[in-house]
């Protein structure tokens, strides 16, 4: 492990990531929350694990971000994966709070805006992940909208993803990027995808069809000096989705669960993640993995092009 000199912001980069920045090669940001949080021990360190070796047979090397014990790692080694994976009382952090998991020396999975924070301090351009947070439904009552969305408006880094989460409004958290000027690509179709489902019934604001197109359209932003990161939509293989109307049903099945058991804030999107896989019989998981390797394939693409 390397670590920074700095005392007021303690970080560590893995001997792996360490070394491909010295060397300039191409490094691709991954996130802890699916760990800690996305799947129980031990099928989450064998996702995680095979995440990262996927992107290293794409020509790229993986950087999973964690803060442990107060420390922010910039990639984990072995054993820290392994113990992060076994987990229990991890901190969630985002923007809000990655500062105090630092400071009080916590343990914390890092979000989709925590990640982009590290990741662009790290001098990381890409990053790869599930799906986005974005407004939740009935967010005109409960104001609950993701920090991710406003990260992505202010964060230089492109993540790569399945779409927004299907369980929020997709139709908003579409409109509050555009309010933003966060670009929406999604890659090979002209459909936003649903995360488990190929299609969500709504237009991508914009299409490319290549990892160098992608990694042309961010070296222009830069060139532009506009602010801010881009998110491409990449959708879940067709073999391995859930349809959306099917998907629909489950969705509203597990809100309805949320809702009798007075679930709110941070707890929403795991709990209706976990009851989903308990209605779906473990498919929504299956999909979830399936998703999450092929946004890491596309991720290290991009990467590589833009090496």
């Amino acid at each position: 492990m390397t670590k920074t000199t700095s005392p007021l912001l303690p970080i560590v980069y893995s001997e792996e990531v360490a070394a491909a920045k010295q060397r300039g090669a191409p490094i691709v940001a991954l996130e802890s929350t699916i760990i800690t949080h996305g799947m129980p021990y031990p099928g989450n360190i064998r996702m995680a694990e095979g995440v990262e070796q996927l992107i290293r047979d794409n020509g790229a090397v993986p950087a999973t971000i964690a803060v442990i014990h107060g420390t922010l790692h910039i990639g984990l080694e072995k054993d820290q994966l392994e113990a992060l994976a076994q987990t229990k009382d991890a901190m969630k952090v985002s923007r809000a709070d990655i500062a105090f998991a630092i400071a009080e020396r916590r343990t914390g999975a890092t979000t989709v805006a925590a990640t982009m924070i590290a990741a662009e301090h790290a001098g990381i351009k890409v990053f790869a992940t599930g799906g986005i947070g974005g407004v939740h439904r009935g967010a005109e009552e409960s104001f609950d909208i993701s920090a991710d969305l406003t990260e992505l408006a202010r964060t230089g880094v492109i993540v790569v993803c399945a779409g927004a989460k299907a369980i929020l409004d997709v139709p908003k958290t579409l409109e509050v990027l555009e309010t933003n000027g966060v670009p929406v690509v999604t890659y090979g179709s002209e459909e936003f995808p649903a995360f488990w489902s190929r299609a969500s019934g709504l237009k991508s604001p914009l299409t490319l069809n290549s990892p160098a197109a992608i990694a042309n359209f961010h070296t222009t932003r830069e060139q532009f000096g506009l602010e801010g990161g881009m998110l491409i939509a990449n959708p879940v293989p067709e073999e391995d989705e859930i349809g959306r109307d099917e998907m629909e049903i489950y969705i509203e099945r597990a809100l309805s669960a949320a809702e009798e058991d007075d679930i709110s804030g941070k707890a929403v999107t795991p709990y209706l993640l976990a009851k989903i896989f308990e209605i779906t019989e473990g498919r929504s998981l299956d999909t979830n993995i399936s998703l999450v390797r092929n946004n890491a394939r596309l991720a290290a693409e991009i990467a590589v092009a833009l090496a």
